[in-house]
């Protein structure tokens, strides 16, 4: 399971399973809070000089710290005066700088999920190191820009917002599994029960695939996993009590075992604040399992602060496969054909079919699709 963090009872109404993540020990010197943006704005985020990522952002997340370990009060409890500077309201066009960006000695904003987006988007897009003689001039100067990958926003995913509004918040919940017909469709944690009080709502803002907009249209119910008590145990109240710990324990290893599958690859440092580490990661790209990009905070010791993560469809999950054999082979076809159990006209095919065809020579991808209609 994750680090620092244990499953409680879940809730169902119609396709949706909410799986509330508990905290015995909420991290107190660690504090998010959301800065929500206009729903019209378009956010350009400046990469380096001469290159942008450009985005719709529905909301930022802000992270606080503070140095001795001391207790920090939530953001969205104090009251912030409408003049502050740094909160702009204003409809059109917002440079971000950075996607994790310091904004003073002891406070970080990061754009939810788009760290890991990038990092998806970013996966061997520079392009063959070699100008290898099978890919075009564009694939080698500009890489496969411009990146693009579809999503749907919470808002439009059936059952969600009721889901949400109806469900009880446990008092030491610090994050929520979210299922959409027992599809894992996100994780999502913070380091303190306030924080997830306040951004509990936020999970309308999130992004969702394709398969998880269809799961909530076509399975219009889950089952209720009940565990039921044991009469017989029970005499007294701390009978009682036992056995509400075993079945809670029982539901905790089910949950754990059978239903969590998401499997991290590889993470890459982002940030270091304090004694934290803002970090984001990528899947194995197994075609066989649910692949899950995420952003992810820890402390020194490895405890789960902040996690949220993002589930790939197949189509997508395809590509990264295929970005990344191509990179473990220097993006040689011959080479990464052979790695893949098949010949190059065959790589070709399944680069064409993933939408990689544009960045090939068109007298190859002709050839290859002449002796594909043969």
């Amino acid at each position: 399971m994750i680090a620092g963090l244990r499953a409680g009872p879940a809730q169902t109404w119609g396709a949706v399973r909410l799986v509330p993540l508990l905290r015995d020990e909420p991290v107190t010197d660690l504090r998010l809070h959301a800065r929500l943006h206009d729903e019209d704005e378009l956010s350009v985020v400046e990469l380096s000089p001469r290159e942008a990522y450009v985005a719709y952002v529905p909301h930022a997340f802000v992270a606080t710290w503070t140095s001795d370990g001391s207790p920090a009060a939530a953001y969205g409890t104090q009251l912030i005066d409408p003049r502050e500077p740094g909160l702009p309201r204003a409809i059109g066009l917002r440079f971000r700088r950075r996607l994790a960006r310091r904004e003073d000695r002891r406070r970080l904003r990061f754009l939810p999920l788009h760290l890991a987006l990038e990092g998806f988007l970013d996966l061997q897009f520079g392009g063959p190191p070699i100008a290898w003689q099978e890919w075009t001039h564009r694939a080698v100067t500009h890489g496969l820009s411009p990146r693009v990958e579809e999503a749907y926003c919470g808002a439009s995913i059936t059952g969600l917002d009721d889901a949400l509004r109806v469900f009880e918040i446990h008092p030491t919940q610090c994050g929520v599994v979210l299922y959409l017909a027992d599809a894992i469709a996100a994780v999502f944690a913070v380091p303190h029960p306030a924080d997830y009080r306040a951004l509990h709502p936020t999970l309308l803002r999130d992004f969702y695939g394709e398969l998880l907009y269809q799961y909530a249209h076509l399975f219009p119910a889950v089952p209720d996993f009940h565990q039921p008590l044991d009469a017989t145990a029970v005499s007294t109240v701390d009978d009682l009590q036992a056995e509400l710990s075993r079945v809670a324990a029982q539901w905790s290893a089910f949950h754990d075992d059978t239903m969590f599958t998401v499997t991290a690859g590889t993470t890459r440092p982002v940030y270091r604040m304090g004694r934290f580490t803002l970090s984001r990661f990528l899947p194995p790209f197994d075609p066989a399992l649910d692949n899950h990009i995420g952003e992810v905070i820890t402390d020194e010791h490895g405890t789960v602060a902040y996690l949220k993560t993002f589930r790939l469809s197949a189509a997508q999950t395809r590509r990264g496969h295929l970005l990344s054999r191509l990179a473990a082979t220097g993006w040689d076809l011959d080479a990464t054909a052979a790695a893949l159990g098949t010949d190059r006209p065959g790589l070709v095919q399944r680069l064409d079919r993933a939408g990689f065809g544009h960045l090939l020579r068109p007298d190859i991808l002709d050839a290859c699709r002449a002796g594909q209609a043969s």
